[in-house]
């Protein structure tokens, strides 16, 4: 049996790849990230050309009816360039819990619109990523109270899927009555993060009470496939800039990649994130073709690259020296990338947690 990409897979990627690296240059990161918009237009209607926002909407709404393996794919090129636009969330994350639970209504009308992107999905789902004792999301006659931390692509958003405590989803307007949106600060400025508090404020329910933690269960799995690629891209990236100047720069008239401890780090570094990408494609592969394993897939994925995404960003940065830790090159980028994915929709240790409870119960 083979496992690898097909020939189309490798074009999607190559296509958004080779968008990405024309227009997600430092400078335009630099650009976005120093703004008032943790977004690029420029960038986003691009990408919504080339249809990457429907690729997981169903065919019979116009999308393009493909697997969570192809948005992961995309989300991986993303996260190789850095690119500042909302993509895990909108049309990872939402479409799936669109999919699930979304009555014919609502799918009828949103998903010709994140396919052109005029309408942007955020996310909040602090209540089952870890939610504060004093930030709770509550129903209560049909509309919501409490507060989200956390939530994602906040800056640009139209409408936001929220979790509350009971696991139910439910579709909120950016300028619902009620609504107050704070953006939070995080190390990455390329994406969006921010708080919501809702007090009265009315939503559309997207799941039915049988259906409570399910549609919840699959969105997360999704976001954390998602995330998991992301760094995978970032971390792979890192790595090509620390081969490429360890080839340029010198020292002792010799350029520091002749130097054993160079080589080590540059060694170390592939021989840990090469495996991660069947680890990844797996992960996302079980999403649609083995449900019962998808859960569990994606907590070992999101987890394992995580730490190590977060070993490549390291010696990446050791590897640069001092230059590294500064904003000439850029690197920064990357390593606060690959440091916001790693406690994004839970960290390494609490994920771990999770898949024991899962198994072992």
């Amino acid at each position: 049996m083979e496992f690898c990409l097909s020939e189309e897979q490798k074009l999607l990627q190559d296509s958004v790849g080779g968008y990405l690296a024309s227009v997600s240059t430092v400078e335009k990161i630099r650009e976005t990230a120093t703004g008032d918009e943790a977004m690029s237009k420029e960038i986003f209607d691009g990408l919504t050309e080339l249809g990457v926002n429907s690729v997981l909407i169903p065919e019979e709404h116009g999308g393009m009816g493909m697997s969570l393996l192809d948005a992961a794919l995309i989300q991986e090129m993303i996260g190789r360039h850095a690119a500042p636009v909302p993509y895990l969330a909108n049309a990872g994350m939402a479409v799936v819990g669109l999919n699930e639970a979304g009555t014919a209504e609502q799918k009828e009308v949103l998903f010709p619109k994140i396919a052109t992107g005029e309408a942007r999905i955020g996310i909040a789902m602090s209540e089952r990523t870890g939610a504060r004792e004093d930030a709770k999301v509550t129903l209560e006659g049909g509309t919501l109270n409490g507060r989200s931390l956390f939530a994602l692509d906040t800056g640009s958003a139209t409408d936001f899927i929220v979790c509350d405590n009971e696991g139910g989803l439910h579709l909120v307007k950016a300028d619902a009555a009620g609504l107050e949106i704070t953006a939070m600060g995080t190390i990455d400025n390329t994406r969006s993060v921010g708080e919501l508090k809702f007090s009265g404020t009315p939503a559309q329910p997207l799941s039915s009470e049988n259906e409570k933690g399910l549609a919840a269960s699959k969105m997360l799995a999704a976001g954390r496939v998602l995330a998991a690629a992301d760094t995978l891209g970032a971390a792979q990236m890192m790595i090509e800039k620390a081969v490429a100047y360890s080839l340029e720069r010198k020292q002792f008239n010799r350029i520091i990649g002749s130097y054993q401890a160079v080589k080590h780090m540059c060694a170390e570094m592939a021989a840990g994130l090469d495996p991660c990408h069947s680890l990844l494609w797996y992960a996302a592969y079980a999403a649609d073709a083995i449900p019962e394993e998808a859960e569990l897939a994606s907590m070992h994925a999101k987890s394992h690259i995580s730490e190590i995404g977060t070993m490549c960003a390291r010696k990446s940065t050791e590897v640069h020296g001092g230059i590294g830790f500064t904003e000439v090159l850029g690197l920064h980028f990357w390593f606060k990338r690959i440091g916001f994915n790693r406690q994004l929709l839970g960290g390494p240790t609490s994920i771990r947690a999770e898949a024991a409870k899962l198994q072992f119960g």
